[in-house]
């Protein structure tokens, strides 16, 4: 698509056609379907004589789903093929030399973002690229097929009509193949690939939160021994961002289990894949008042999620 002949005339023309003809064989097989947008489009070809680059925002924003739509089948799985490998090759190489040349510069914590900064930079300049030429790779398409029938059904305008719009026009089961297509991509990687993503980052999340959380159950121990009670309402001193502490003598959560003094720690503004994650607790709770007691836990993660020496809630 990106290859497109800027010759003058453009490929195809037919000179001898009067602009009535013309049109009417671009009505054929254009379709009802943004007949005037592309009509107006390729009159701006013809009076030119060449092609030049437009603009096409189906084209850009879904080119895979718009080829199905237009009927150019076979186009769609070159682009398929060939495009999105081209794609992924460049994203490699940019990415690899990257790597070498600028990650030891960049901080650790944005990192990934840079790296997903520059795939998607790398699709949109394609897809940019694609939306450019698309009504010109449309104009050829459609002059080919005139050529064709004309030279096949010369003086046959019911066939060259059949023919055009056989070979033309626009495609609901293709449209509708297109969004199920993209459905079922965006089904896989919720299912199979996101987790793979998500699960270590949700470990990892648990772990740091865990480990923090007893860091501010170390301190509030404290304070319960230099105040013989529970220190209410304290203030946890902590480096969690993720975390919302909070002391209390007594919570609902704790059912019949007896406690003298607990520690509430909510997990809050997990970024996606993760949010699930948000309003997890771990409820850190001291069983007796005696000066040598030791804190139990219990949390609202699930069983594959909640640390060993935590009991579910």
């Amino acid at each position: 698509m990106l290859f497109i002949e800027e010759t003058s005339p453009p490929p195809f023309y037919q000179p001898k056609l009067s602009a009535e003809q013309r049109t009417q064989l671009d009505k054929w097989f254009i379709g009802k379907r943004s007949q005037a947008y592309y009509l107006k489009r390729f009159a701006q070809f013809d009076e030119q004589g060449y092609l030049s680059p437009k603009w096409n925002w189906a084209a850009f924003i879904a080119t895979f789903g718009w080829l199905l739509y237009r009927k150019r089948y076979l186009d769609c799985i070159v682009y398929t093929v060939a495009g999105w490998s081209f794609i992924q090759l460049n994203v490699v190489i940019v990415l690899v030399a990257f790597e070498y040349m600028f990650i030891p510069l960049v901080a650790h914590g944005y990192q990934m973002g840079v790296r997903a900064f520059i795939a998607l930079a790398i699709w949109i300049f394609w897809s940019v690229m694609v939306a450019r030429w698309a009504d010109a790779y449309y104009y050829r398409m459609a002059r080919r097929e005139i050529a064709d029938v004309l030279e096949d059904y010369p003086r046959a305008p019911e066939q060259q009509k059949a023919h055009l719009k056989k070979e033309g026009g626009v495609s609901v089961v293709g449209l509708a193949a297109s969004f199920g297509l993209f459905l079922f991509l965006i089904t896989v990687i919720q299912q199979q690939f996101l987790p793979l993503y998500a699960k270590p980052k949700a470990t990892g999340i648990i772990q740091e939160s865990f480990g923090l959380t007893r860091v501010a159950t170390a301190q509030v121990e404290a304070a319960y021994q230099a105040q013989g009670q529970c220190p209410v309402g304290m203030s946890v001193d902590s480096m969690a961002q993720n975390i919302r502490f909070e002391v209390v003598a007594q919570t609902p959560a704790l059912g019949n289990k007896p406690s003298s003094c607990v520690l509430m720690a909510s997990l809050t503004g997990v970024p996606f894949p993760n949010r699930n994650l948000n309003g997890q607790r771990f409820i850190m709770y001291r069983p007796s008042a005696d000066k040598q007691g030791k804190w139990q836990c219990i949390s609202t993660l699930n069983d594959k999620q909640r640390p060993a020496i935590c009991q579910s809630s």
